[in-house]
């Protein structure tokens, strides 16, 4: 297991978002939050016999034929800390870099990482950044649903492409956009009320004694971007779209809206050589 090394530059120049999701992060893993809880012993004993499961989104693990050969690939993991997508690959024979914002999540995978002695390259940074690592630089980047922490998620398919070599895999969760056109507590009563429009912003759709609420339960900004800055970005930016799937919430907080319609789905995309 390799250190943590903290992106200083954008720590001194971060935006108030991102400061924010930082921190939020932070005390979403004391809090216990679904995706800050890291895999255990067995998991990690069958991805060492070829045997591993990862999620893009909420519950569908994503197909075995989306992953080139695991031995000696060279994957970023963006924006994935938690201590749950990354040990396994690196356990599954892949050389693995982690980047994500908070440093409690990369904690996360230290302590995987520490336990299981697997050998995982830990960065704390932006993921709108990748300017540490060199055009070329991976051969897959695992991206699961985060672009929603975000204002714009064209700067994390540039960067994606630029980093990934020739012939690299993009894959990526990401959120439908209609998860973010209804009253959210009123969804969560089985009501369906449109109230927003997209793309959306929680400091724009919402007030601020509602941002107050959102803040207090530690609870990260969010955004919703439409289908063209999240497909059309990714083609946009270079990539070659090779195949999608959807998936529901399955316990996200959804409710009714997930019983009618899939609300994530997941990409697979590819630089050409």
């Amino acid at each position: 297991m390799e250190g943590t090394r903290r992106d200083r530059s954008a720590g001194a120049g971060a935006d108030a978002i991102a400061d924010w999701n930082r921190t939020a992060w932070n005390r979403q893993v004391a809090r216990g939050n679904r995706w800050t809880q890291p895999v255990d012993a067995a998991a990690v004993a069958a991805a060492r016999r070829g045997d591993f499961s990862v999620v893009l989104t909420p519950s569908r693990p994503v197909p075995r034929d989306w992953f080139p050969p695991l031995a000696g690939l060279r994957v970023l993991g963006l924006a994935s800390g938690g201590g749950q997508q990354m040990p396994l690959l690196a356990a599954a024979g892949a050389t693995v870099t982690l980047h994500d914002l908070s440093p409690a999540q990369l904690a996360q995978d230290r302590a995987v990482a520490e336990r299981e002695g697997l050998a995982i390259r830990l960065e704390e940074g932006d993921m709108r950044d990748l300017s540490r690592y060199p055009d070329g630089s991976f051969d897959l980047l695992f991206h699961p649903c985060s672009n929603s922490f975000i204002p714009d998620p064209q700067p994390v398919w540039r960067e994606a492409f630029r980093v990934l070599a020739p012939g690299g895999v993009l894959m990526s969760g990401l959120t439908q956009p209609v998860r973010f056109l209804f009253d959210e507590k009123k969804l969560e009563r089985g009501e369906f009320e449109v109230r927003h429009s997209l793309p959306y912003s929680d400091f724009v759709h919402l007030s601020e004694a509602e941002r107050a609420e959102l803040q207090a339960a530690d609870e990260p900004w969010c955004f919703g971007h439409t289908l063209e800055q999240q497909l059309g970005g990714q083609l946009e930016a270079g990539f070659v779209l090779t195949a999608l799937f959807e998936d529901r919430g399955r316990g996200t907080g959804d409710g009714a809206l997930d019983e009618r319609i899939a609300c994530y789905l997941a990409t697979r995309a590819v630089k050409p050589r």
